[in-house]
């Protein structure tokens, strides 16, 4: 946690509208939400490395956490509150989140995110938009020299269906490309394959034997009845939980499987480039590997679409090790990075967060975040105060009533005025003045009824009446 001190304040709300600007010009609503959410809400769908990071605590009973991101929460209130809502659906939010962070430049503890999401929206049009907007969105805060990291977890996805691994060996290798690629294959070779094996372990399969599915999850939930385990927890009802956990008993992933699967992962993670070149290097691999067509077609729409908005393929690099680390991405994900390769903004397509948050039916969806803290350091932009302070004097506590007249006018007029308070004398007054920048006037004396005051700085001491000092500061702003 931090302090921020008002001229750093001054910045963020200038960056703020900015931003904002980009978003309210492309039809994105504001929500609020609250601060307080229940932890079933994040703990599935954060990905370990995230989801390690909450502040949670419990109160009455309730586990609750502080929000570490938007996303869920924006899906929570359309779920309870805005389903019916026409489609596409877009919502602009802005706001604290929380993450137990190793302090560093750039990275807190408190951080403020501001973003959208376009609800009900399909690939790869609002993918391409959102994108866009994106960086319509640093341009406008004067961000210059960022880079895009663009993947696509969905095809990744579909390769690793397509080698013939379960649905859930698809996520546990899915959301491992990143530490491959950072830490090599044999790295992590082995805790992968005890991840992937050792949840079978302990389950004596043969139990389920000459049953069908619907046989096995009802003996199995009329077991764990029996014996007292209790079930009711999180937002999956029982019946859900004894499915998935059949399925984890009858997976039937081979281990020959399953290395084909990861070596095919560490050459995956090292295809990154320039979009066109990129893709080629990803089609001869997949075709080496004798796999189908994952979807190659949305991904090329969508690099084809990005320039018509605005985005330079130049400023892309296409990624196909890029991870993100939040596990409700579905399809196109990105990052973008500062000149010093700081990231400052992140997003990509969710289209099972609506069902997987307890939504009747799948809704397709895709949003983005900047970090306005990191924005605010990667913009160039030099902030200077719209209005000049006017520091308001009084010689003597006869001309008070006065003062405070002649600083209701200039309020009025659109100017901050700071009327004398302390009652120092004239000279000190305008050297706090000089230092604080602002401009310093003398309300002299009780004879003074002639609606003027003294203009006083280094180099000035006019008597000047109130309205020429008003066209006088209208001048210097």
């Amino acid at each position: 946690m931090r302090d921020v001190l008002p001229e750093e304040v001054l910045r963020h709300q200038h960056i703020l509208a900015q931003l904002n600007s980009v978003l309210v010009g492309h039809g994105y609503q504001a929500i609020d939400l609250p601060l307080l959410e229940h932890r079933d809400l994040y703990v599935r769908k954060l990905g370990e490395e995230l989801a390690g990071k909450i502040y949670e605590f419990s109160f009455h009973g309730r586990d609750l956490v502080l929000r570490p991101e938007w996303t869920a929460s924006v899906l929570r209130a359309y779920i309870s509150k805005m389903s019916d809502s026409a489609l596409p659906l877009r919502l602009r939010y802005n706001g604290p989140v929380f993450r137990y962070e190793r302090p560093q430049r750039g990275t807190w503890r408190q951080f403020t995110q501001l973003g959208v999401e376009c609800i009900g929206a399909t690939a790869p049009r609002a993918d391409a938009e959102v994108l866009g907007m994106a960086c319509a969105g640093l341009a406008a805060a004067d961000v210059a020299g960022y880079r895009i990291t663009l993947g696509h977890i969905g095809i990744i996805r579909a390769l690793l269906g397509s080698l013939g691994v379960s649905e859930r060996t698809r996520s546990v290798l899915t959301w491992s490309l990143e530490r491959m690629r950072a830490r090599g294959v044999a790295a992590v070779r082995d805790a992968l394959l005890n991840e992937i094996e050792g949840e079978r372990e302990g389950f004596d399969t043969t139990l389920l034997d000459g049953l069908d599915d619907a046989q096995a999850e009802g003996l199995l939930l009329h077991t764990l009845r029996s014996i007292g385990v209790n079930l009711q927890f999180g937002t999956r009802p029982p019946e859900e939980i004894v499915q998935r956990l059949v399925r984890t008993m009858r997976r039937t992933d081979q281990r020959a499987t399953i290395e084909r699967a990861i070596a095919f992962l560490a050459e995956l993670s090292v295809i990154r480039g320039a979009p066109v070149p990129t893709l080629v290097a990803l089609r001869t691999l997949v075709a080496r590997y004798e796999l189908p067509d994952p979807g190659f077609d949305e991904l090329q729409s969508l690099i084809d679409t990005l320039p018509l908005h605005g985005v330079s393929l130049e400023a892309v690099t296409l990624d196909f090790g890029l991870g993100r680390g939040l596990h409700y991405y579905t399809g196109m994900m990105f990052e973008i990075d500062d000149i010093s390769g700081m990231q400052i903004c992140g997003g990509g397509r969710y289209d099972e967060l609506v069902t997987a948050l307890g939504g009747k039916h799948a809704v397709p969806a895709v949003g983005f975040a900047y970090g306005v803290e990191r924005v605010v350091l990667a913009s160039q932009t030099a902030i200077r105060p719209q209005t000049r302070l006017v520091q308001l004097i009084c010689e003597d506590e006869s001309v008070y009533a006065y003062a405070v007249s002649v600083a209701t006018q200039l309020r009025q007029s659109g100017y901050a005025v700071a009327l004398d308070v302390r009652e120092q004398s004239v000279n000190t007054h305008v050297r706090d003045a000089i230092r604080r920048g602002a401009v310093c006037l003398v309300v002299a004396n009780s004879d003074q009824t002639d609606g003027t005051v003294q203009w006083r700085d280094q180099r000035d001491g006019r008597v000047l009446s109130v309205p020429a000092c008003i066209a006088e500061l209208e001048a210097q702003r």
